[in-house]
């Protein structure tokens, strides 16, 4: 596959004087996105429906519209020379009809593939990768073919599930068909529940040529669902383990014939469980094509971000492998932080050596809702780790 190469600052596709990169969709990954394309000489537009999404709110341009109105297409499609996106739920037709006009990356194809878990495990599966145990569940025949080994068990909702939304617990049949019913029947995966000794991300990014770098796996933790602290650094799992999470990454990547910034999640199964003599000791959980909440920290330990990778393999510029400078930890800021209206204890919090904080502009924090993200480096890890640790105490987060 060959793509563009996009210069910064040079006469773009669309007949300016400066090359414009476009991006769908307008949240936090879209804003740090927007400011490492800005920040390497380009000229940014997002297109996304609010009037303050955070990247809207920084780009060069904001096409306010749906991601399907065709004038808006229109609008991104002559100000821009390529385009991305920054979440996977974006509608794969609007992506096709950008990619007929513009070299598109990730593609229409690989993101309809993430947007539908059934297509996702699929794929998964020809490309040798092995997930948990899992059923199909479309109609009340296959509800009721359901075996029982895949209880207790997981049911997610085959499309636009993220953060723990659109999951459901269920450890009986009936409690399976409670859980699809309120649902509303819409299909679904379960999977079957695995004994969990740890979960981790591998960030790969790939260029048009089919060169691709990595970043080092990153050790997550999740709290209702939701990303709460990633841990990066060396010895954060065994090295075996590690690298056979990044070849396996590497592979979904190539099978996929994917351009852009690809994040798969594992789980590593408990060590001597009979799941893990059965599968071995890392399953897949999910992709997304899109950098990701787990590699923020690489804006601050890495001489290459996740972000500045999505510009070049956007582009066509010279794909690096990534050098991490420090160890990391990174802890999100969610809206609980900012109780009855409260500002957070940021003074206290910047007190403390090698933090940094990164708030997204968002003007409301809801229960949940992502705010920004903490990141501490150090020169090791238990320095990272015990700064971390002070940092949420300031801030009132568990301890991890």
């Amino acid at each position: 596959m060959s793509g563009p190469i996009l210069l910064p600052g040079s006469t773009g596709s669309n007949g300016g004087q400066q090359t414009t990169l476009g991006v769908m969709g307008g949240g936090q990954l879209g804003r740090m996105f927007v400011q490492a394309a800005q920040s390497m000489g380009y000229f940014t537009v997002v297109l996304d429906p609010d009037v303050i999404s955070p990247a809207g709110l920084v780009s060069h341009y904001h096409i306010q519209t749906d991601y399907l109105d065709q004038q808006g297409l229109a609008q991104l499609m002559q100000r821009c020379a390529a385009v991305t996106t920054e979440f996977e739920n974006v509608p794969a037709g609007a992506l096709v009809t950008l990619g007929d006009a513009r070299p598109t990356a990730p593609s229409a194809d690989a993101v309809a593939i993430a947007q539908d878990r059934i297509k996702e495990k699929a794929h998964l599966a020809r490309s040798g990768v092995p997930v948990a145990p899992y059923a199909v569940i479309e109609n009340a025949k296959q509800l009721a073919a359901v075996t029982d080994d895949l209880l207790p068990g997981i049911l997610k909702t085959a499309r636009l599930g993220y953060d723990g939304k659109g999951q459901v617990r269920v450890s009986t049949r009936a409690e399976l068909a409670a859980a699809w019913d309120s649902l509303k029947s819409v299909p679904c995966v379960l999977e079957k529940m695995l004994p969990l000794a740890a979960e981790c991300s591998v960030i790969v990014a790939r260029g048009w040529n089919g060169d691709c770098v990595h970043f080092a796996p990153q050790l997550n933790l999740h709290r209702q669902g939701i990303l709460a602290v990633t841990q990066a650094y060396e010895g954060n799992m065994p090295l075996a383990l590690a690298q056979q999470a990044v070849e396996a990454t590497k592979k979904i990547a190539d099978d996929l014939h994917y351009v852009g910034v690809l994040c798969v999640e594992f789980f590593v199964l408990t060590e001597g469980s009979p799941e893990r003599e059965a599968l071995g000791a890392l399953v897949v959980n999910e992709m997304a094509p899109r950098p990701h909440n787990s590699g923020h920290y690489t804006l601050d330990a890495c001489d290459l971000s996740q972000f500045e990778l999505q510009v070049r393999t956007l582009t066509g510029l010279p794909l690096v492998q990534p050098r991490q400078h420090s160890a990391a930890v990174m802890l999100n800021l969610l809206g609980d932080l900012w109780v009855d209206g409260a500002t957070p204890c940021w003074d206290q919090v910047l007190a403390l050596p090698g933090v940094h904080l990164h708030l997204y502009g968002k003007l409301s924090a809801n229960k949940g809702r992502k705010m920004g993200h903490l990141t501490v480096t150090a020169a090791t890890a238990d320095e990272a780790n015990a700064t971390a640790l002070a940092a949420a105490r300031v801030l009132g987060i568990e301890a991890f």
